[in-house]
């Protein structure tokens, strides 16, 4: 007991004395604010630190205050429905005792009336007790112990965070910066590999509530470990800047090794498809160990994405894991897409008249080997996650943090948080998008003002939105039929085009001469690019003073090389 707690005690202070705050000399460091955190950053780099990810950080933070709302609510209607299963037990025994009162002595009734009594307090206590702090943190790949000073600054309920750090440098730099902003009672650094802390924690079924998973590249090597430390109904958060694997046309292979799917490589929803791939790879890993994932909020955001999701034990619920995920058919010439579920759900009926769900194999696939369109092959992609991105209760939730408790001198992103989760928020659910740029060009015509294509596709009865993974393109739940109706005839309307000039080999000239596409005189009659109902809705989310993308904020800006 006395060898291990040792041990315990030397892998938290990184086999070195404990820093002192009185002994630290400040002239050896640089200050960095950010929050309401200050770090000591070594003039010589070799902690790795990087500002451009604020935004991820005052994120996150707002995120777990988000997530605090939601699991104390639901630990209130637990309470509340313990307190009424109580008090109607009660109420039983209450009954029972008046019908045999007459035979029973005094001094029974004094002991069941005292035992009536304990049963109400303990209901009481059920229901009641004050929150106190309670939020046990990992940040599994700690750095400089930023992301883990600020959780234990700005959030109330922050109990306990393990910082942890495989670099004994970046475990002394955690200890310096604890001392430093004063928050030993909180915040624990810990020298370890992320996967044999979190595979030891398991065995000693110490769990999480909240796990953030932020490396330097691919978070493939600790998902599996992570799944098995987490609370029931706790938050993970993810990160990978792996985006040349994950989003780029380079290394469909290694996207397959490490994510178990293949992007949409070249087209412009590939950010959607990377986001996609690594919710289904966070599924399939819980779907393990009878648990079920719940994708908060998903972004694709500058040169990395960042996924929130909370993960339960819902052995029932994994049984929709083959429905929500898919594989997509990608044309490699004009890029229409086609989505195929790998699974299906029927709810049926006994004769007795039980419902049930069915679970069987899903029917496909939905197109021939050459599109439809253009001609050209389809090329497949995926299997990835098919389910919805977003929470929109849950993004409701963090905008109002973000606007009511945060303030722009402590959060310097607050406008962009507000900017792209509005944009988030009004997404409609169909997957991937498409950029009216790439389809015009393809088309050999002027790009169509965005309001009117949703005009257009408006009128057939379909949604439009925007997306905040890339600007001026459009999701929707319209079928890419639709779609090339709606620019073919806007294209005959509006400008100029003589189909006959075109290139007969040309992936346009096969579209516009394509009489099959819109084939539809329900369509011939309702089409449109007058402003409808909506139009105006989505020009009045388009007219918002909002932040909506990022733009560079200083000279070579992006993701930094490894520290030395």
């Amino acid at each position: 007991m006395l060898r291990a707690a040792f041990q315990t005690l030397k892998a938290r202070l990184g086999g070195k004395t404990p820093v002192d705050a009185t002994s630290i000399d400040v002239s050896q460091f640089k200050i960095v604010q950010e929050g309401e955190a200050k770090i000591l950053f070594p003039n010589k780099e070799t902690v790795f630190y990087n500002p451009i990810q604020q935004f991820n950080r005052d994120l996150s933070v707002t995120c777990i205050k988000a997530w605090d709302e939601i699991y104390q609510e639901e630990a209130r209607e637990r309470r509340e429905a313990k307190k009424n299963q109580a008090n109607s037990k009660n109420q039983g025994k209450k009954r029972a005792l008046a019908e045999t009162s007459e035979n029973n002595t005094d001094s029974s009734d004094a002991l069941k009336k005292r035992k009536l009594n304990e049963d109400e307090s303990n209901a009481v206590a059920v229901s009641g007790p004050v929150v106190k702090p309670y939020i046990k943190i990992l940040e599994a790949l700690s750095a400089t112990g930023l992301r883990a000073i600020r959780y234990a600054k700005e959030i109330p309920n922050a109990k306990m965070i393990t910082a942890n750090d495989l670099l004994p440098d970046a475990v002394e730099s955690i200890k310096r910066n604890i001392n430093y902003n004063g928050v030993q009672d909180k915040v624990v650094a810990n020298l370890d590999d992320a996967n044999v802390l979190m595979y030891r924690n398991k065995s000693t079924n110490t769990k999480y509530h909240v796990i953030d998973l932020d490396p330097y590249g691919t978070v493939t090597p600790f998902v599996d470990a992570s799944m098995q430390c987490i609370e029931d109904g706790g938050l993970m958060l993810v990160t990978c800047t792996d985006l040349s694997v994950l989003a780029g046309n380079g290394y469909p292979e290694k996207c397959f090794a490490l994510y178990g799917g293949v992007n949409m490589a070249g087209h412009d929803a590939t950010h959607e498809s990377a986001l996609r791939l690594v919710l289904n790879l966070l599924g399939q890993s819980a779907a393990k160990y009878k648990k079920t994932i719940e994708p908060l909020l998903s972004l694709s955001i500058d040169f990395y994405v960042r996924v929130f999701i909370r993960v339960k034990t819902s052995p029932i619920e994994v049984k929709n894991l083959q429905s929500n995920t898919m594989v997509g058919y990608m044309c490699s010439g004009c890029g229409a897409y086609h989505t195929q579920p790998l699974g299906r759900q029927q709810e049926r009926q006994t004769k007795k008249g039980n419902k049930f769900t069915k679970f069987s194999l899903a029917q496909g696939p939905p197109v021939d080997r050459h599109c439809s369109y253009c001609g050209s092959v389809h090329h497949i992609v995926g299997p990835m996650y098919g389910g919805p991105l977003h929470n929109r209760d849950f993004i409701e939730r963090v905008l109002r943090i973000n606007k009511e408790d945060h303030k722009d001198d402590v959060y310097g992103t607050r406008k962009r948080i507000e900017g792209m989760l509005t944009l988030a928020k009004n997404e409609i659910t169909a997957p991937f998008y498409f950029t009216p740029n790439s389809v015009s060009s393809i088309l050999k015509f002027q790009v169509p003002p965005l309001k009117s294509v949703v005009a257009g596709l408006g009128s057939l009865g379909y949604q439009c939105s925007l997306t905040h993974a890339k600007a001026s393109s459009l999701k929707t739940d319209a079928s890419w039929d639709a779609i090339w109706y709606v620019m073919k005839k806007y294209c005959l309307e509006h400008e100029n085009v003589d189909v006959e000039k075109m290139n007969k080999n040309g992936n346009g000239y096969k579209i516009m001469t394509n009489e099959n596409i819109g084939k539809n005189a329900e369509w011939d009659e309702k089409i449109s690019f007058e402003p409808n109902e909506h139009s105006g809705k989505f020009e009045k989310l388009r007219k918002l003073k909002i932040v909506r993308y990022q733009e560079n904020p200083t000279r070579n800006w992006g993701p930094k090389a490894r520290p030395q």
